[in-house]
């Protein structure tokens, strides 16, 4: 038996009156999901525990089997383990967006226009992020490139009691009321001021505002944490596994649980991600003996903080292809499967921001189809079918034992 996770981040939203009172999973067309929630079990999942934030840090543990309340000291911290950076136990790691922001004078003035910088090439940014290693690194902190604008700040001997808030949940606000707040807030305020000083006339910026695009032109800090570890995932279930993804996020929890990951070409994390170069690499990871994948995709998300409605639906009826691609391969294969399809948390379109809300899931087995009454996996016909997951990081085990 072969376990897939097909995870489509953000995916879960909220009824919309661009989409006449449906949301973009009940009017995404995606003939094989629905048709394993047909075939198999369908209900709400509560994937964020109570007391913390709704999030792909706080969903992606849990929906991996991991219980956040336990193993999570931070987003960043699981980012840098993605990109092989070792951290010692006095270390803190921040996430570092390249973000565009307004051009008052003061910073303190400024309005957070896109936290993304119009999704900066990795080359762009690697080029920013060389100059401010050059410009403001030292033996207490530095800057390590990422993919787009997703960076990591380290700091040794860093504080980590301090409340960051993450950029796309202010975008078109003022950032005054959401700077740097704790014990080490001077220091990283004067890191997004000297930033912004050392970005906004570099070549890759100027070049970039003369071709009309947003400069990518002040560091934002956010989800800060120290050194995690997890159980590796062989140990905790018995299952050799791996993952494929185009977030460090992602990546880095999977390295934590010692499964092994996949780089495809042309991942990006949006829309115009490689989709099918996912889908063979979760094929050879089978193919290499892995008895379980965790297949992620981030585009729901980021449709969800751009408010892209159509992006939205169109992004999870790729979903679809991908999924039907794999099943075909392992069917091919004469392979028996068993399918986890779900979202690690809302992102709706109305808010722009992650939600702590229920998340829909469907489970299917190809040697025990059954009966579920659902055609369409969509939050309102899981909630209508009373089947609720207390737990989001138990699901997984209740799914590789088939119960």
């Amino acid at each position: 038996m072969k376990y897939l996770v097909l995870l489509g981040d953000g995916m879960a939203d909220m009824p919309l009156n661009e989409l006449n009172g449906k949301t973009p999973m009940e009017e995404a067309k995606k003939p094989l999901i629905d048709y394993m929630a047909s075939k198999g079990e369908v209900g709400m999942v509560n994937i964020t525990p109570d007391g913390l934030k709704g999030g792909s840090d706080v969903g992606n543990l849990a929906a991996m089997g991991y219980d956040p309340r336990i193993y999570l000291t931070g987003r960043a911290p699981l980012e840098a383990a993605a990109m092989g950076i070792k951290m010692n136990e006095t270390d803190i790691a921040l996430r570092c967006n390249l973000a565009c922001v307004s051009d008052e004078e003061n910073y303190e003035d400024k309005t957070m226009i896109d936290y993304s910088s119009d999704e900066i090439t990795t080359d762009e940014a690697s080029q920013l992020i060389e100059t401010l290693n050059e410009e403001l690194s030292s033996d207490i902190l530095e800057f390590y490139a990422g993919i787009s604008y997703r960076h990591i700040l380290i700091i040794h001997g860093g504080d980590a009691l301090l409340t960051l808030t993450p950029p796309h949940d202010i975008t078109g606000k003022k950032v005054k009321d959401y700077l740097p707040k704790g014990n080490m807030e001077k220091t990283l305020l004067d890191l997004m001021k000297k930033s912004h000083e050392i970005l906004k006339n570099h070549p890759v910026n100027l070049k970039r505002k003369a071709q009309g695009k947003r400069m990518a032109n002040t560091c934002w800090f956010w989800g800060v944490g120290s050194k995690p570890g997890l159980s590796p995932f062989e140990e905790k279930y018995g299952l050799t596994g791996a993952a494929v993804t185009a977030v460090d996020l992602v990546r880095g929890i999977a390295r934590l649980a010692d499964m092994d990951t996949y780089d495809v070409d042309g991942a990006t994390g949006t829309l115009e991600t490689n989709f099918m170069g996912k889908a063979k690499a979760t094929l050879t990871a089978f193919d290499e003996g892995h008895d379980f994948v965790y297949l992620h995709f981030e585009a729901p998300d980021e449709c969800g903080h751009r408010g892209e409605v159509n992006r939205k639906v169109r992004s999870i009826e790729m979903l679809d292809t991908v999924l039907t691609f794999v099943v075909n391969g392992l069917r091919a294969r004469q392979e028996d499967y068993g399918v986890l399809i779900m979202p690690d948390h809302p992102t709706p379109i109305p808010t722009g921001t992650h939600s702590s809300a229920p998340v829909p899931f469907a489970i299917y087995y190809s040697n025990n189809e059954k009966e579920s009454g659902v055609t369409n996996l969509c939050e309102r016909t899981a909630q209508n079918t009373g089947n609720v997951q207390e737990f989001g990081f138990d699901l997984l085990g209740r799914f590789l034992k088939g119960v």
